[in-house]
């Protein structure tokens, strides 16, 4: 059981990282960037990165969602009550992060998107864009918790 545990959680680390990672790019680099550019320059990247990251990133996030869900489960059931309540909090973690994902930043990326491949700048766009921005520190922070929480799972083991 330990090792399918050990394998469950491993590829939910991988899938937590990459959408941690596309969170802090976002949240360290990306913002003061776009900061800097104008309004049109901002819908064009920023639509057209969320048009492909919309369609791509869901295999990861799903993956490590899926697969901490399978940890906490397979944990409690072999009575390893520190490796269940860790993959649980993450998976906690990854619920209010996909929360606040669907309700905030997700009707953005549709907005922003459909702007960026119809060549259109909202006239909105820069208020679009600090509402996404809002709570991609809090996004960040939920991932990287779950990381935490995860790699906890392997040490208790």
């Amino acid at each position: 059981m330990d090792v399918v545990i050990a394998i469950s959680t491993i590829v939910a680390i991988l899938g937590v990282a990459v959408i941690f990672g596309a969170d802090v790019l976002a949240a360290v680099v990306l913002r003061p960037a776009y900061a800097g550019v104008d309004e049109r320059t901002l819908v064009q990247s920023v639509g057209r990165g969320h048009h492909f990251g919309d369609r791509r990133l869901p295999v990861a996030g799903i993956a490590g969602v899926a697969c901490t869900g399978l940890a906490a489960v397979l944990a409690f059931i072999g009575a390893m009550p520190a490796a269940g309540s860790s993959a649980s909090g993450a998976l906690l973690l990854l619920v209010v992060w996909l929360v606040l994902f669907m309700r905030i930043a997700k009707p953005v990326n549709v907005r922003l998107s459909a702007a960026a491949l119809a060549d259109e700048v909202p006239a909105d766009a820069r208020a679009l864009q600090d509402r996404w921005e809002s709570i991609i520190t809090l996004r960040a922070t939920l991932q990287g918790g779950a990381v935490l929480l995860l790699c906890l799972v392997l040490v208790c083991l």
